[in-house]
């Protein structure tokens, strides 16, 4: 049996899938961290955010989340209501653009059993598509293949995210 290496998956099993760990919530913004590239944010607004999906299925792999900790929808308030789903739209239609998208998956994991990897803070997935953009590297060896790094995906959709008004 062949095996390829992901150290990088690590980090991501010891905070999230472990239960947690001692790093605070990637959503919950602190001072400096829209400036921090490492923090992958690509847009603050007053009660929202969008950032870079650390372990995205594409590149341009954004999630749009309320910057109130809370983990059902439920629990917004119409303000944050309006403002997340105005910018998952708006966010829609810039990665389409900057990207020249074919389709784009939205979705929404609410709860462990769903499938939310941050059960306690909701987000919304907004994934670019194109026609063929998997390989047999996804189904046979689990591996996805991204040609643009998260840096780079930070640059160019912070350009693109910061003017949205959502």
């Amino acid at each position: 049996m062949d095996r390829i290496f992901s150290p990088w998956r690590m980090e991501y099993l010891l905070q999230v899938g472990a239960g947690g760990g001692t790093e605070p919530c990637i959503f919950c913004v602190r001072d400096g961290d829209l400036e921090d590239p490492e923090r992958l944010f690509v847009g603050l607004y007053p009660s929202t955010v969008a950032i870079l999906n650390r372990y995205p299925y594409n590149n341009g792999h954004v999630l749009v989340a309320p910057r109130r900790h809370v983990a059902d929808l439920w629990d917004l308030s119409s303000e944050e209501r309006n403002e997340l789903f105005s910018l998952v739209s708006l966010g829609t239609r810039a990665l389409a653009k900057e990207y020249r998208t074919e389709g784009m998956n939205v979705g929404i994991n609410l709860g462990k059993a769903a499938g939310a990897g941050i059960v306690d803070h909701l987000h919304v997935h907004l994934v670019p598509r194109w026609a063929g953009d998997t390989n047999f590297m996804t189904p046979v060896r689990e591996t996805r293949v991204l040609p643009e790094s998260l840096l780079e995906s930070r640059r160019r959709l912070s350009a693109v995210f910061s003017p949205l008004r959502p």
